[in-house]
């Protein structure tokens, strides 16, 4: 499960900021989503992690359901993919 990674569509503007000002950039590189280009964010296993401890209130928190793995930024909901491209 370390080496799985996941990819959200989020949009040029979500992926930038995700990558680069969310809460969780600013941790260790392992703990933060990267941003791959074209709109698309990707959490590594720890990343994913470092996200999971977001509250509600804060843009890049997840939420896990029977629907599905989903990143929040404001009222959108982006959900995650498995990346077998790995």
């Amino acid at each position: 499960m370390r080496d799985e990674a996941w990819v959200v569509e989020v949009g040029e503007d979500n992926a930038a900021w995700l990558a680069a000002e969310s809460r969780t950039a600013r941790l260790a590189r392992e703990y933060r989503p990267m941003d791959v280009g074209e709109g698309r964010v990707r959490y590594s296993a720890l990343a994913l992690g470092a996200a999971r401890e977001l509250g509600e209130e804060e843009d890049g928190f997840l939420t896990e359901d029977a629907e599905g793995l989903r990143v929040w930024i404001g009222d959108d909901a982006f959900e995650l993919e498995l990346d077998e491209s790995r």
